[in-house]
């Protein structure tokens, strides 16, 4: 008796503990780091910058980024499903979340499953360009190259797992056309073969592609989003949906997350300051400069951005198996 009533109380104390912990945070002396699973200098890792400056004042504490890249993500990720679940390590992280359950069969952490999941930041649409000697003129008369083409087509992409590889996929299984993949070391090598003519095609994210389409170096076809965009260089690109591949949706969207076991009160003043931090007119201004919309729909709530999420892995995983391309 006396046993169970030491335990109850030594239980009491860690809640009153805990609670306490997440009332006070973020304590004034302690850090806020965002973990970016890329190199510095890259999209995510600039939106990530952004949003760090944003979320300073709302969340009323420094915020700094820290980049550990590797394995497409998956180090980064590992390191903050490993952290101390207290808020002051978080993890921002793009479409890499939802497709690394398929590319890496041997995970150390589950995505689902290890995470606190803290809401949706934004959505970067994806443009499917050519070589500037490609004699189609528009999707039509591309469609129609691709399938007097087949067996001869190169599409190049930065990576294995990056988001032009996985556009690339799903462009190939929409088409039903099989092409030969040419991986690069990332998508700067890769546009600059395709503006040389070393390759016909590639699919990657218009923060990458708009300079490119603006400067007509490359040829630029369609939009991988539901709608039309209203970017100047891409508001009379056609989407692949109305070019007549159905359901054809592919953007490279970023989220915030937390440890497993992070407490509730925590993600709330976390999630609190991520909605202001999103209205800051600085941090959309910035955010349209590399091409992404600001998220403004319910996947800001954190069940929404799980939700989301798992619905992307298995979105993912079939594309990915169908095509037996693994990461290990």
């Amino acid at each position: 008796m006396k046993k169970m009533l030491k335990l109850a109380l030594i239980a009491a104390a860690a809640a009153t503990a805990f609670g306490a912990s997440a009332q006070d945070f973020p304590a004034k002396d302690k850090t806020v780091t965002i973990v970016v699973p890329f190199a510095a200098g890259g999209p995510t890792d600039r939106v990530a910058r952004d949003l760090a400056e944003a979320l300073r004042k709302p969340l009323g504490a420094t915020v700094v980024v820290d980049n550990t890249a590797g394995a497409g993500s998956s180090i980064g990720a590992a390191r903050v499903a490993r952290a101390t679940p207290d808020g002051y390590t978080l993890l921002l992280n793009h479409i890499g979340m939802s497709t690394m359950p398929a590319l890496y069969r041997k995970l150390s952490f589950s995505v689902p499953n290890d995470f606190e999941y803290v809401g949706m930041v934004n959505d970067v649409p994806m443009t499917l360009i050519a070589r500037p000697t490609m004699p189609a003129n528009n999707m039509k008369e591309l469609i129609t190259w691709i399938g007097q083409n087949k067996g001869k087509i190169n599409l190049g992409n930065a990576g294995l797992g990056a988001a032009s590889h996985l556009c690339g996929l799903m462009f190939q299984d929409a088409m039903k056309v099989e092409m030969t993949t040419v991986p690069y070391k990332g998508t700067a090598p890769a546009i600059t073969d395709l503006i040389g003519g070393q390759i016909d095609l590639l699919c990657d994210q218009t923060t990458n592609t708009t300079p490119q389409i603006e400067g007509k170096k490359v040829k630029a076809y369609a939009v991988t989003t539901t709608q039309r965009l209203t970017t100047p260089a891409l508001k009379d690109l056609p989407t692949l949906a109305e070019s007549g591949l159905k359901d054809f949706n592919v953007s490279i969207w970023h989220g915030l997350y937390a440890p497993k076991g992070t407490p509730a009160a925590v993600v709330t003043k976390i999630n609190d300051a991520l909605k202001v931090a999103l209205k800051d007119p600085d941090f959309i201004k910035k955010q349209e400069g590399l091409g992404a919309v600001v998220i403004t729909d319910k996947r800001i709530e954190p069940a929404e951005h799980k939700k989301f999420v798992v619905a992307e892995i298995e979105k993912w995983g079939a594309v990915i198996k169908a095509a037996g391309t693994f990461a290990d």
